[in-house]
């Protein structure tokens, strides 16, 4: 039996060709995410001003001394941009100009994906519309990413990560029972949804290779954040359970929640009476916590909740933090601290992984990225390239298309690129 060697696999998507016309968050990771599988992913942009996140800054990465001089109007690169936008070229071009609707109809005419996120209808106001497209090339693959999807009565509103947080459900059950709703600390629906529009892409992909034809994809905030109540909507629907805030908590299972010690939080999963029983004689050598007929099964202990909380919760704050976690390492009881982000780059095992990589800016020269997520055969897929300046591509991706350079040169001049 051969040793395994981590290989890698070649970029799956290499050859393909997808056109980005989406900004923020959603839209740029699904096409991040076919980016890093080696697809040629073109960031469309508006020629001043581009994504909405490269403005949204502090903080930004430092200007390298070695910048190019051409973009040496830009401000520097966004933390936000460079999180959703590694291995992507840009193009910046006006497609509300004749010409530049030309180019844009031209790169449709070359790729295998097209994904947006405008408001419904809008393009298709523009001569970009899936209709349009299609005709242009019915092989298209062309996905919508919208608030609330192509139809119904919400269709022409606009999707904020934060609203569709409230309005699909995620902020009710999230915070403390006696406290207001609270959103999540990063914005979840958005990246859930680039998640789903990167899965439907590929599916679309892989339909396409079985009939030959095109496939139009409708993926929207709201769906994917109601899909993503999991148990919670299935409780709701099977049981016509309403839910609740429960802060870290679990509804069901105690203790399962963060607690507090001397100078930090753990949070502490004792999902049985079993787990409970390890938790009380060996961590918190309290005994008769597992001796206590309120607290020695899981039923009880939701009962008495409040008491049994308290409790633990007087033990934990007799001693540091790295006491407890030396103290729960081994036993088999669930259990973690609660890091912030500096200790959650600097924890051991992200640094095993390999889970920040480096790149050269042009320029803000060397910066660290979170790097893919997955490994192939042992391997992350690279990042090859770094998230684009604005309109750095243009020419590249122009003379690709059949322009001149004093074709190029007019187009500047007219305000198109």
């Amino acid at each position: 039996m051969s040793r395994y060697r981590p290989t890698g696999i070649p970029p799956p998507l290499r050859g393909v060709r997808v056109l980005d016309l989406t900004r923020v968050l959603a839209g740029p990771t699904a096409t991040m995410l076919l980016a890093d599988l080696g697809a040629d992913v073109i960031k469309v942009e508006e020629p001043t001003r581009g994504d909405d996140t490269r403005s949204w800054a502090p903080p930004a990465a430092p200007l390298s001394p070695d910048a190019p001089a051409e973009a040496a109007h830009l401000p520097p690169e966004s933390a936000y941009f460079l999180a959703a936008n590694r291995n992507k070229r840009s193009l910046t071009v006006d497609f509300k100009k004749p010409k530049g609707l030309e180019i844009v109809h031209r790169l449709v005419e070359r790729a295998d994906v097209l994904v947006e996120n405008f408001v419904p209808g809008k393009l298709a106001t523009m001569g970009l519309g899936w209709e349009d497209c299609k005709k242009l090339n019915e092989r298209l693959i062309y996905a919508s990413i919208s608030g609330y999807g192509q139809t119904g009565p919400f269709r022409g509103a606009a999707g904020y990560d934060v609203v569709i947080e409230g309005e699909a459900g995620l902020m009710h059950i999230t915070g403390e029972p006696d406290r207001p709703p609270a959103k999540v600390g990063v914005a979840v629906t958005d990246i859930a949804t680039g998640l789903y529009a990167h899965g439907a892409i590929m599916a679309a992909l892989i339909s396409r290779a079985q009939t030959g034809h095109g496939v139009y994809i409708d993926c929207n905030l709201f769906e994917s954040q109601i899909a993503g109540l999991a148990n919670i909507a299935s409780n709701y629907l099977v049981g016509g359970k309403e839910a609740g805030r429960y802060g870290t908590a679990h509804p069901s299972i105690v203790p399962y929640q963060v607690f507090p010690c001397k100078d930090g939080y753990l949070m502490i999963g004792a999902g049985n009476d079993k787990q409970f029983r390890v938790l009380a004689e060996r961590v918190l050598r309290r005994p008769e916590l597992a001796r206590d007929t309120r607290f020695s099964t899981n039923a009880g202990r939701v009962a008495h909740r409040e008491e049994v909380v308290q409790l633990i919760t007087d033990a934990l704050m007799e001693e540091t933090r790295e006491h407890w976690l030396r103290e729960f390492t081994g036993v088999g009881v669930p259990f973690g601290p609660i890091n912030n982000i500096e200790q959650t780059f600097s924890h051991p095992q992200a640094k095993a992984r390999g889970v920040v990589v480096e790149v050269e800016h042009p320029r803000a020269g060397k910066i660290k990225m979170v790097g893919p997520a997955v490994s192939y055969n042992g391997r992350r897929m690279p990042v090859t390239r770094a998230p684009p300046w604005l309109s750095q591509h243009t020419d590249e991706v122009l003379g690709e298309l059949g322009y001149g350079a004093e074709d190029i040169a007019k187009m500047r001049l007219d305000g198109v690129v």
